[in-house]
């Protein structure tokens, strides 16, 4: 008994020792935790140890070999030292279970202060020894706690609840599962437990850093950069083995047995007691009647040849001829030429119910849309927006599109057709070059400039001395072509439409259209005796003895309006938009577009002052007209076809279809057998009036409306100006061989006017002599290219 007391007391004092060490301990660990608060967040990450970075970065330590054997040695030396002590302490055995249960509640909240507290390093090895050692001491304790009643018990149970230390709760950043991309513009990365900011590491590394890095750590492979905490940590042997092991696909631990036996419930042996002990039914000893009756119905069947028992396969092969001659009109052969159906386009965004923004058009793009032709547009519907699948209207062309759809499939003929290898370069016509075709106009040489709007119509004079222009700003002006002076200026009253010069160089007239009037000057710029020739004609004028009503009223001019160089004054029942003269000088030819009207186009004759309406009934919106060079031929141009009637006989002779929208301008070429049309959808069409009535070739070469053509009179030369500003020169070569189809050549695109108001080039002509050409546009300019 002695000896056994001796030995429990010297048991005590070595307890009492480690106990007295513990409590230095923790005040070190307490310092630790109160400098770690002080010095800030920012500093918290260099405190971890290895355990806290394994539970951080979220590979937990993976129950390694080595720390096993530590564990086994620990244990070892435990059982040692337990085996020395003998078993008879007698009644001193409880109060020792009692002061080892305190202790071990005492020491169970150290793994818990050790876990949330920063530390210099790893824990060394006498303190896991002594760790391990209050472990056992305490489970004994807890059995010698148990006989003094169950307080002590108690007591632990409230300890083992204070203090939870589960791996979840360890998390240092309490942000949770989100993006760490949304803390990039702020100094912190996150909050820890206590609610406080988790500062980001000062100095980020660069690319420079990270190379130096690189070169001189050693530690570098095993370096791995937390998002959660913006810092590196260094991963531990444990740590790095259990990648590589979940990156070759094995299980994490390394005690883990993939192989164990299979413990099988039914096993092969036969045992004393079944596993159910429950009857068996009577219906599995009975047969079962609604079995029988269909096995009788069948039978029946067999026997009244309802139903045949399976033929025997005939097992001889069949062979086919694949290279006989079939006939083209055989399955086979028909298949061959088979070609299936287009698959129709599958839908894309804009035919959505909530399509993207940029597949809405814009209140501009939607009235473009609805303006063109159901052919030229992109889309055969307007892509919108609902806020909902329930709130889409149905589909009102539906019937109407399955329709189409049905007519192509229908009335398509599919047919594979033979390719022809044709080297693309000989399909383009062979063309001569633009320098073997001179001359033409090429640069600009003078501006006409005086106007103060935009001079809408030019024209020159037969001798090509003179040019008179027409313009917004109500003024009528003279030109000497040469030296662009200003010769004379007439104020007219009113926006002129139209300007024409008399082709017949006998004598020196203009007609100038504006408003409802058409005025008829003799501008004196020409020789004398022609000038006086002129007024001796218009003054030899008698009134017919029976005067009959005329649509439009003549009226001579006087005084103050004769000496300027008005001789007579026009006044027409509605605004004239255009005059023209005839070859031969007499007659003029005024337009005034009326589509509810059949008076739009009136012819008068000067020299007899007689006005005639030569048509009878209205045929469509009368845009220009123009008299045939040589031939008692007048065309008509209306807003999509060109009628050509013979005025001897009185009648139409032809009726041209110029597959335009809408004709703006017209000119005939010199020898009569060709007509130009400009349009303003862009479009320029020659017409070959001995070859069709529809256009020879269409012309688009400009990107805005046309507003003007005109041929040269000896050249063979045509021009045509459009609103892009631009004025397109062409070759256009006509033969004297029928056979021999017009060559048509662009040769030169002119610029210098600029475009205002959306208009560019409004009229265009050329000089009667030289091959130049001359411009007017809405910058109030006339422009001269030689």
């Amino acid at each position: 008994m002695s000896k056994a007391k001796e030995k429990t007391s010297k048991k005590r004092s070595a307890e009492e020792e480690d106990n007295d060490e513990l409590p230095i301990f923790d005040q070190a660990v307490a310092a630790g935790k109160v400098s770690g608060k002080e010095e800030g967040g920012g500093d918290e990450d260099e405190g971890l140890s290895d355990s806290e970075d394994s539970v951080f970065s979220g590979l937990e330590d993976s129950g390694s070999d080595s720390d096993d054997e530590e564990g086994d040695d620990e244990d070892d030396d435990d059982d040692d030292n337990d085996e020395e002590i003998p078993d008879e302490e007698g009644d001193d055995g409880d109060e020792d279970g009692a002061m080892k249960s305190t202790d071990g509640a005492e020491t169970s909240k150290q793994p818990f202060q050790e876990m949330i507290t920063p530390q210099e390093g790893p824990a060394p090895r006498t303190e896991k020894k002594k760790k391990s050692k209050r472990e056992k001491e305490m489970k004994k304790g807890e059995d010698g706690g148990m006989t003094e009643g169950g307080v002590e018990a108690d007591a632990l149970k409230v300890d083992e609840y204070e203090h939870d230390t589960s791996d979840e709760e360890d998390i240092r950043n309490t942000v949770g599962n989100v993006p760490m991309e949304w803390y990039k513009d702020y100094p912190h990365i996150g909050y820890d437990l206590d609610g406080k900011k988790i500062f980001k590491p000062i100095r980020n590394k660069d690319e420079l850093d990270e190379f130096l890095d690189k070169m001189d750590n050693p530690d570098y492979w095993r370096t791995v950069h937390d998002k959660q905490t913006a810092s590196d940590m260094v991963l531990s042997d444990e740590q790095v083995d259990l990648v590589h092991r979940l990156q070759k696909g094995q299980f994490g631990d390394v005690n883990f047995n993939e192989f164990e036996p299979y413990v099988d419930f039914f096993s092969g042996e036969v045992m004393i007691h079944p596993v159910t002990n429950r009857p068996q039914d009577k219906r599995s000893f009975i047969p079962s009647l609604i079995e029988k009756e269909k096995v009788s119905k069948l039978v029946h069947a067999i026997k009244m040849g309802w139903i045949k028992p399976r033929q025997p396969k005939v097992t001889t092969p069949q062979y086919y001829d694949l290279w006989a001659q079939e006939d083209p009109n055989a399955i086979l052969g028909r298949h061959k030429m088979h070609v299936p159906a287009p698959r129709m386009r599958l839908p894309g965004h804009e035919e959505s119910y909530n399509p993207p923004p940029e597949y809405l058009l814009t209140e501009e793009e939607r009235l473009a849309w609805e303006q063109q032709d159901p052919e030229d547009r992109k889309l055969p519907f307007l892509p919108r927006k609902y806020s909902c699948l329930r709130a889409v209207p149905a589909f009102s062309r539906f019937i109407h599109e399955r329709f189409e759809r049905c007519l192509d499939l229908y009335l398509c003929p599919r047919q594979r057709k033979m390719r022809v290898n044709v080297n693309p370069e000989d399909l383009i016509p062979k063309l001569p070059k633009p320098r073997d075709l001179q001359p033409f106009p090429t640069t600009q040489s003078l501006v006409y400039r005086g106007h103060t709007s935009l001079v809408r119509s030019i024209s020159v004079s037969p001798t090509g001395q003179w040019l008179v222009s027409g313009s917004d700003d109500g003024s009528l002006r003279f030109w000497e072509v040469n030296t662009a002076r200003c010769m004379k200026t007439l104020e007219v009253g009113g926006a002129v439409k139209s300007v024409a010069w008399n082709p017949n160089p006998a004598l020196c007239l203009v007609a100038v259209a504006f408003e409802s009037l058409v005025l008829v000057l003799n501008p004196g710029l020409a020789d004398r005796l022609v000038v006086s020739a002129t007024d001796q004609l218009l003054s030899s004028w008698q009134p017919p003895e029976e005067g009959k009503e005329q649509a439009v009223s003549w009226t001579p001019a006087e005084g103050a309006e004769h000496e300027k160089g008005h001789r007579l004054t026009l006044t027409h029942p509605k605004a004239v938009r255009q005059v023209t003269w005839h070859a031969k000088g007499d007659y003029l030819s005024s337009v005034m577009p009326d589509n509810n009207n059949s008076l739009q186009v009136l012819i008068h004759q000067v020299s007899k002052r007689r006005t005639q309406n030569p048509f009878r009934k209205s045929k469509g919106l009368v845009q220009c007209v123009s008299f045939h060079p040589l031939r008692p031929y007048f065309f008509v141009a209306t807003q999509r076809y060109v009628r050509i009637y013979n005025l001897i006989k009185q009648e139409l002779s032809k009726k041209l279809t110029t597959n335009c929208k809408w004709i703006s301008s017209m000119a005939i070429h010199p020898a009569g057998d060709n007509l130009i049309c400009g349009s303003y959808d862009c479009r320029l069409t020659w017409f070959d009036l001995d070859l069709s009535t529809k256009p020879y070739k269409t012309l688009r070469h400009h990107k805005k409306a046309l507003r003007g053509v005109a041929y040269h009179k000896h050249y063979p030369l045509f021009a045509s100006g459009a609103d892009d500003g631009s004025i397109i020169v062409c070759h256009g070569m006509v033969y004297n061989d029928l056979l021999q189809n017009p060559l048509l050549v662009p040769v030169k695109v002119l610029k210098g006017h600029q475009v205002t108001h959306d208009l560019g080039v409004l009229d265009v002509t050329f000089h009667p002599t030289q091959p130049w050409v001359f411009s007017s546009g809405s910058d109030a300019t006339i422009r001269l290219y030689t």
